[in-house]
């Protein structure tokens, strides 16, 4: 079983060893589908844009597979495929073919991400196009290893630093790199990321666009319309052009309609009147945050990792939160409480453990794809929330 094998292998490592997975891929690679792969790298913004784009793809008649991470509640979120999270059988197929392909020892070193990347490739194999996002990294990720016609990046800025570097300079080259010939800058906050990527494509000969240069006065009228039909956030509006920038790279004519089904779960999704869920965990999804809310003020169910500037992040919500309630999480690199409660302190903003959701509340649930786990597991067994 498919799950069986994924659970025996740790999902987070100290050490990663970047040379395994290209080796590895080299020598398979000619028994893998060459599906056109567009490659998204970036801090935030990954998932939706690479859902608004998958889905516009899978509406114009494409067939489309999009493979994002982590997931919230199933594996199955992952290998998304023509509109649908992938079943459980096609999974299985995939998992014995992919056996049948790599030796013993390459299946068991494979560390979790490394395997299932290469299991959606397998589950992609009729595909006409590919939207595959990077996981934390950018050219020693993965997802790196593919060719690819395309690479969208998505606001670069301060995250994994223990992997990628301390510095917006360091951070921006390690995602950059994964370039190969073609790419679409978005919309950044930080101007440092323009420079490198204009350096870079001089240095090696690439061709990198702004977002900017590929949208006209018509391609703004509906992204306007589509961000109204779907009621998008300011940000999550960025994330829209910079996927309609290359389908327009492509050549490919769409619709306002070929976005409805846009959204990807969890990004600023309101699951009841009162009650919102954002995955994020960095200061840059903080920031998009309270700039998409405020004025308002909201109970924050919020928890944090160790590695999380999280009192960064308390800091820049502080203005839309009337208080915090600490959601236990099931993880190792969890903060400890206590620590957290004292940020808490420091910063002066009320807290309480979380317990229930009260009626006229308004609630942001925030602080990781974890803390959403968490509290969705608890509010589906209760049974008094779902997903409009």
């Amino acid at each position: 079983m498919l799950q069986d094998f994924l659970n025996a292998k740790p999902l987070y490592y100290d050490e990663i060893d970047y040379s395994r997975m290209p080796r590895i891929y080299d020598s398979i690679k000619s028994h893998l589908p060459k599906p056109k792969l567009i490659h998204l790298v970036g801090t935030n913004g990954k998932g939706t844009t690479g859902r608004f784009l998958a889905t516009a793809l899978h509406s114009l008649g494409f067939n489309t597979g999009h493979y994002t991470s982590p997931h919230i509640i199933e594996f199955n979120e992952r290998i998304w495929i023509n509109g649908s999270d992938v079943v459980n059988e096609t999974l299985e197929l995939a998992h014995r073919e992919l056996q049948t392909i790599l030796s013993q020892d390459d299946s068991n070193t494979l560390s979790y991400f490394e395997y299932t990347t290469l299991l959606s490739l397998l589950v992609y194999k009729e595909c006409d196009y590919v939207v595959m996002e990077a996981g934390l990294g950018g050219e020693y990720d993965a997802t790196a290893v593919f060719e690819k016609i395309l690479t969208l990046v998505t606001p670069i800025s301060y995250d994994h630093e223990a992997f990628l570097g301390t510095t917006i300079e360091s951070i921006a080259t390690t995602k950059l790199n994964a370039i190969q010939k073609f790419a679409i800058l978005g919309t950044q906050k930080e101007m440092q990321v323009y420079d490198i990527a204009d350096a870079m494509a001089e240095k090696n000969s690439l061709n990198i666009q702004r977002v900017s240069h590929f949208l006209d006065t018509e391609d703004e009228e509906k992204i306007a319309q589509i961000a109204k039909n779907l009621k998008l956030e300011s940000y999550l509006v960025q994330n829209l052009s910079l996927s309609i920038s290359a389908l327009k790279f492509l050549k490919i004519e769409y619709s306002d309609n070929d976005f409805r089904d846009g959204r990807l779960f969890g990004r600023m999704t309101s699951i009841s009147d009162n009650v919102i869920v954002d995955v994020g965990h960095n200061p840059l999804a903080a920031e998009a945050i309270k700039e998409s809310l405020s004025p308002k003020k909201y109970t924050l169910v919020y928890n944090s990792y160790q590695d999380k500037e999280y009192k960064k992040i308390l800091e820049i919500l502080k203005p839309i939160v009337n208080k915090v309630e600490i959601i236990p999480i099931n993880d190792k690199r969890a903060e400890s409480e206590e620590r957290l409660k004292r940020t808490l302190n420091d910063l002066e903003i009320e807290y309480s453990t979380f317990k229930s959701i009260t009626p006229n509340i308004k609630y942001l649930v925030f602080g990781s794809f974890s803390v959403v786990e968490a509290f969705m597991k608890r509010q589906n067994k209760s049974g008094i929330l779902e997903y409009e």
